[in-house]
């Protein structure tokens, strides 16, 4: 056997990816690590005055040689290597500051020691998030689902009181509670897949009216919009950064628009066809958005939204659906690499089936936005 024909191919597992005994097969590498490695790229490209990585590599060194290759190995969307703990601190130190060389923590002023201190704490968690994905579940593409800690509250919209069937009355011998949710197609799509990937966590799932203190506390996941949902309605209304609203139209009595804010701002409406027994809707619109728990900073709020519940339901399978899953996780690892965002997304529905986002597809994007970089309309 000629050496090299048929050397087993390792994957590094500490780029998030799986080790293969074929032949040739390079697997892409979790979207933990290109999160991280897309972090340390805009860290460099958005520093004034731009940075080469040759310029980045001179100033690392003061404290111990870098080389210019090293640093193109960390910043590699297609094949990242993970940077050393103490690295990512050395990063902190150069961009917590407007100075052009490294800054001993015991010299940095009161605000350019708070940046550091955020700075520092994000990229260690995204470097630690390389691992646990590493670690984690068999589900590629799951990393938008992946807790590290828990509890982890889906909170669904309750359907109106003159749409419950007869066994969603309590009365009832075969009283099922279930019969009360709305969008219901979405709540299973998403909760068996965030129970799978989270097999060591406390997933549950809760109507508004029962959410408490400790639901609020946690990771907390939204689905359904403003009219059936009142937690959806809040939310919206205190992500004052969001610059994406749900809005009721005189026009429209199945559902609430999208409306983008500022100078340029749109409306995202619905399709239609007609046919013979009225209005088809062929496309919905759908909006993902991940931010901060303005209960605990430390927990995230997850929004699944629709007009309809075919752009809820879309808005799920964008990260659950295994055809576009993998993909579309590298998408948002790539150009959200802090991990707040929010997307507004087309969703076909095809024979009345909602069909899953592929970002990829630029006319799948209808708006997407992100606390450090200005919304962009597709």
């Amino acid at each position: 056997m000629s050496s090299g024909v048929y050397t087993r191919c390792t994957v590094i597992d500490h780029i998030g990816a799986r080790e293969v005994n074929n032949p040739g097969v390079i697997l892409a590498p979790s979207a933990e690590a290109v999160r991280l490695a897309s972090k340390l790229r805009d860290l460099r490209e958005s520093h004034e005055p731009r940075l080469t990585q040759a310029m980045l590599a001179d100033a690392l060194s003061a404290e111990r040689p870098v080389a210019v290759a090293t640093i193109s190995s960390w910043e590699s969307l297609t094949t990242p290597k993970l940077p050393p703990a103490e690295r990512l601190h050395s990063y902190a130190l150069f961009f917590c500051t407007d100075r052009p060389q490294l800054v001993p923590e015991t010299e940095l002023s009161a605000d350019e020691l708070r940046h550091y201190q955020d700075l520092h704490q994000e990229l260690i968690g995204l470097r630690d998030a390389v691992h646990g994905g590493a670690r984690g579940s068999s589900l590629s593409g799951s990393s938008t689902w992946k807790f590290e800690d828990g509890p982890i509250t889906i909170i669904c919209p309750e359907a109106p009181r003159v749409d419950w069937p007869p066994l969603a009355n309590e009365k009832d011998p075969n009283y099922t509670r279930m019969y009360r949710y709305a969008d219901l197609d979405a709540l299973i799509e998403l909760w068996g897949h965030i129970r799978a990937v989270n097999p060591d966590l406390t997933v549950v799932h809760r109507l508004p009216s029962e959410v408490t203190a400790d639901h609020l506390s946690g990771h907390l996941v939204v689905l359904g919009g403003i009219a059936w949902n009142e937690l959806a309605k809040r939310l919206l209304k205190t992500f004052r950064e969001l610059p994406v609203s749900q809005v009721e139209v005189a026009d429209l009595d199945t559902g609430e628009i999208f409306r983008s804010s500022g100078a340029g701002g749109r409306e995202f409406r619905p399709l239609w066809e007609e046919a013979e027994d009225g209005r088809v809707l062929v496309e919905d619109v759908a909006l993902l958005a991940r931010l901060r728990n303005p209960f605990n900073h430390s927990r995230t709020v997850t929004i699944c939204n629709g007009i309809h519940s075919r752009g809820v339901l879309g808005s799920v399978r964008a990260l659950t659906d295994l055809n576009v899953r993998e993909r579309n996780e590298a998408y948002l690892a790539e150009h959200f690499p802090g991990g707040s965002f929010a997307l507004l997304m087309r969703v076909p529905v095809v024979s009345g089936a909602a069909l899953s986002p592929d970002l990829e597809i630029a006319s799948y994007r209808l708006y997407e936005w992100s606390p450090s970089k200005k919304a962009k309309a597709e």
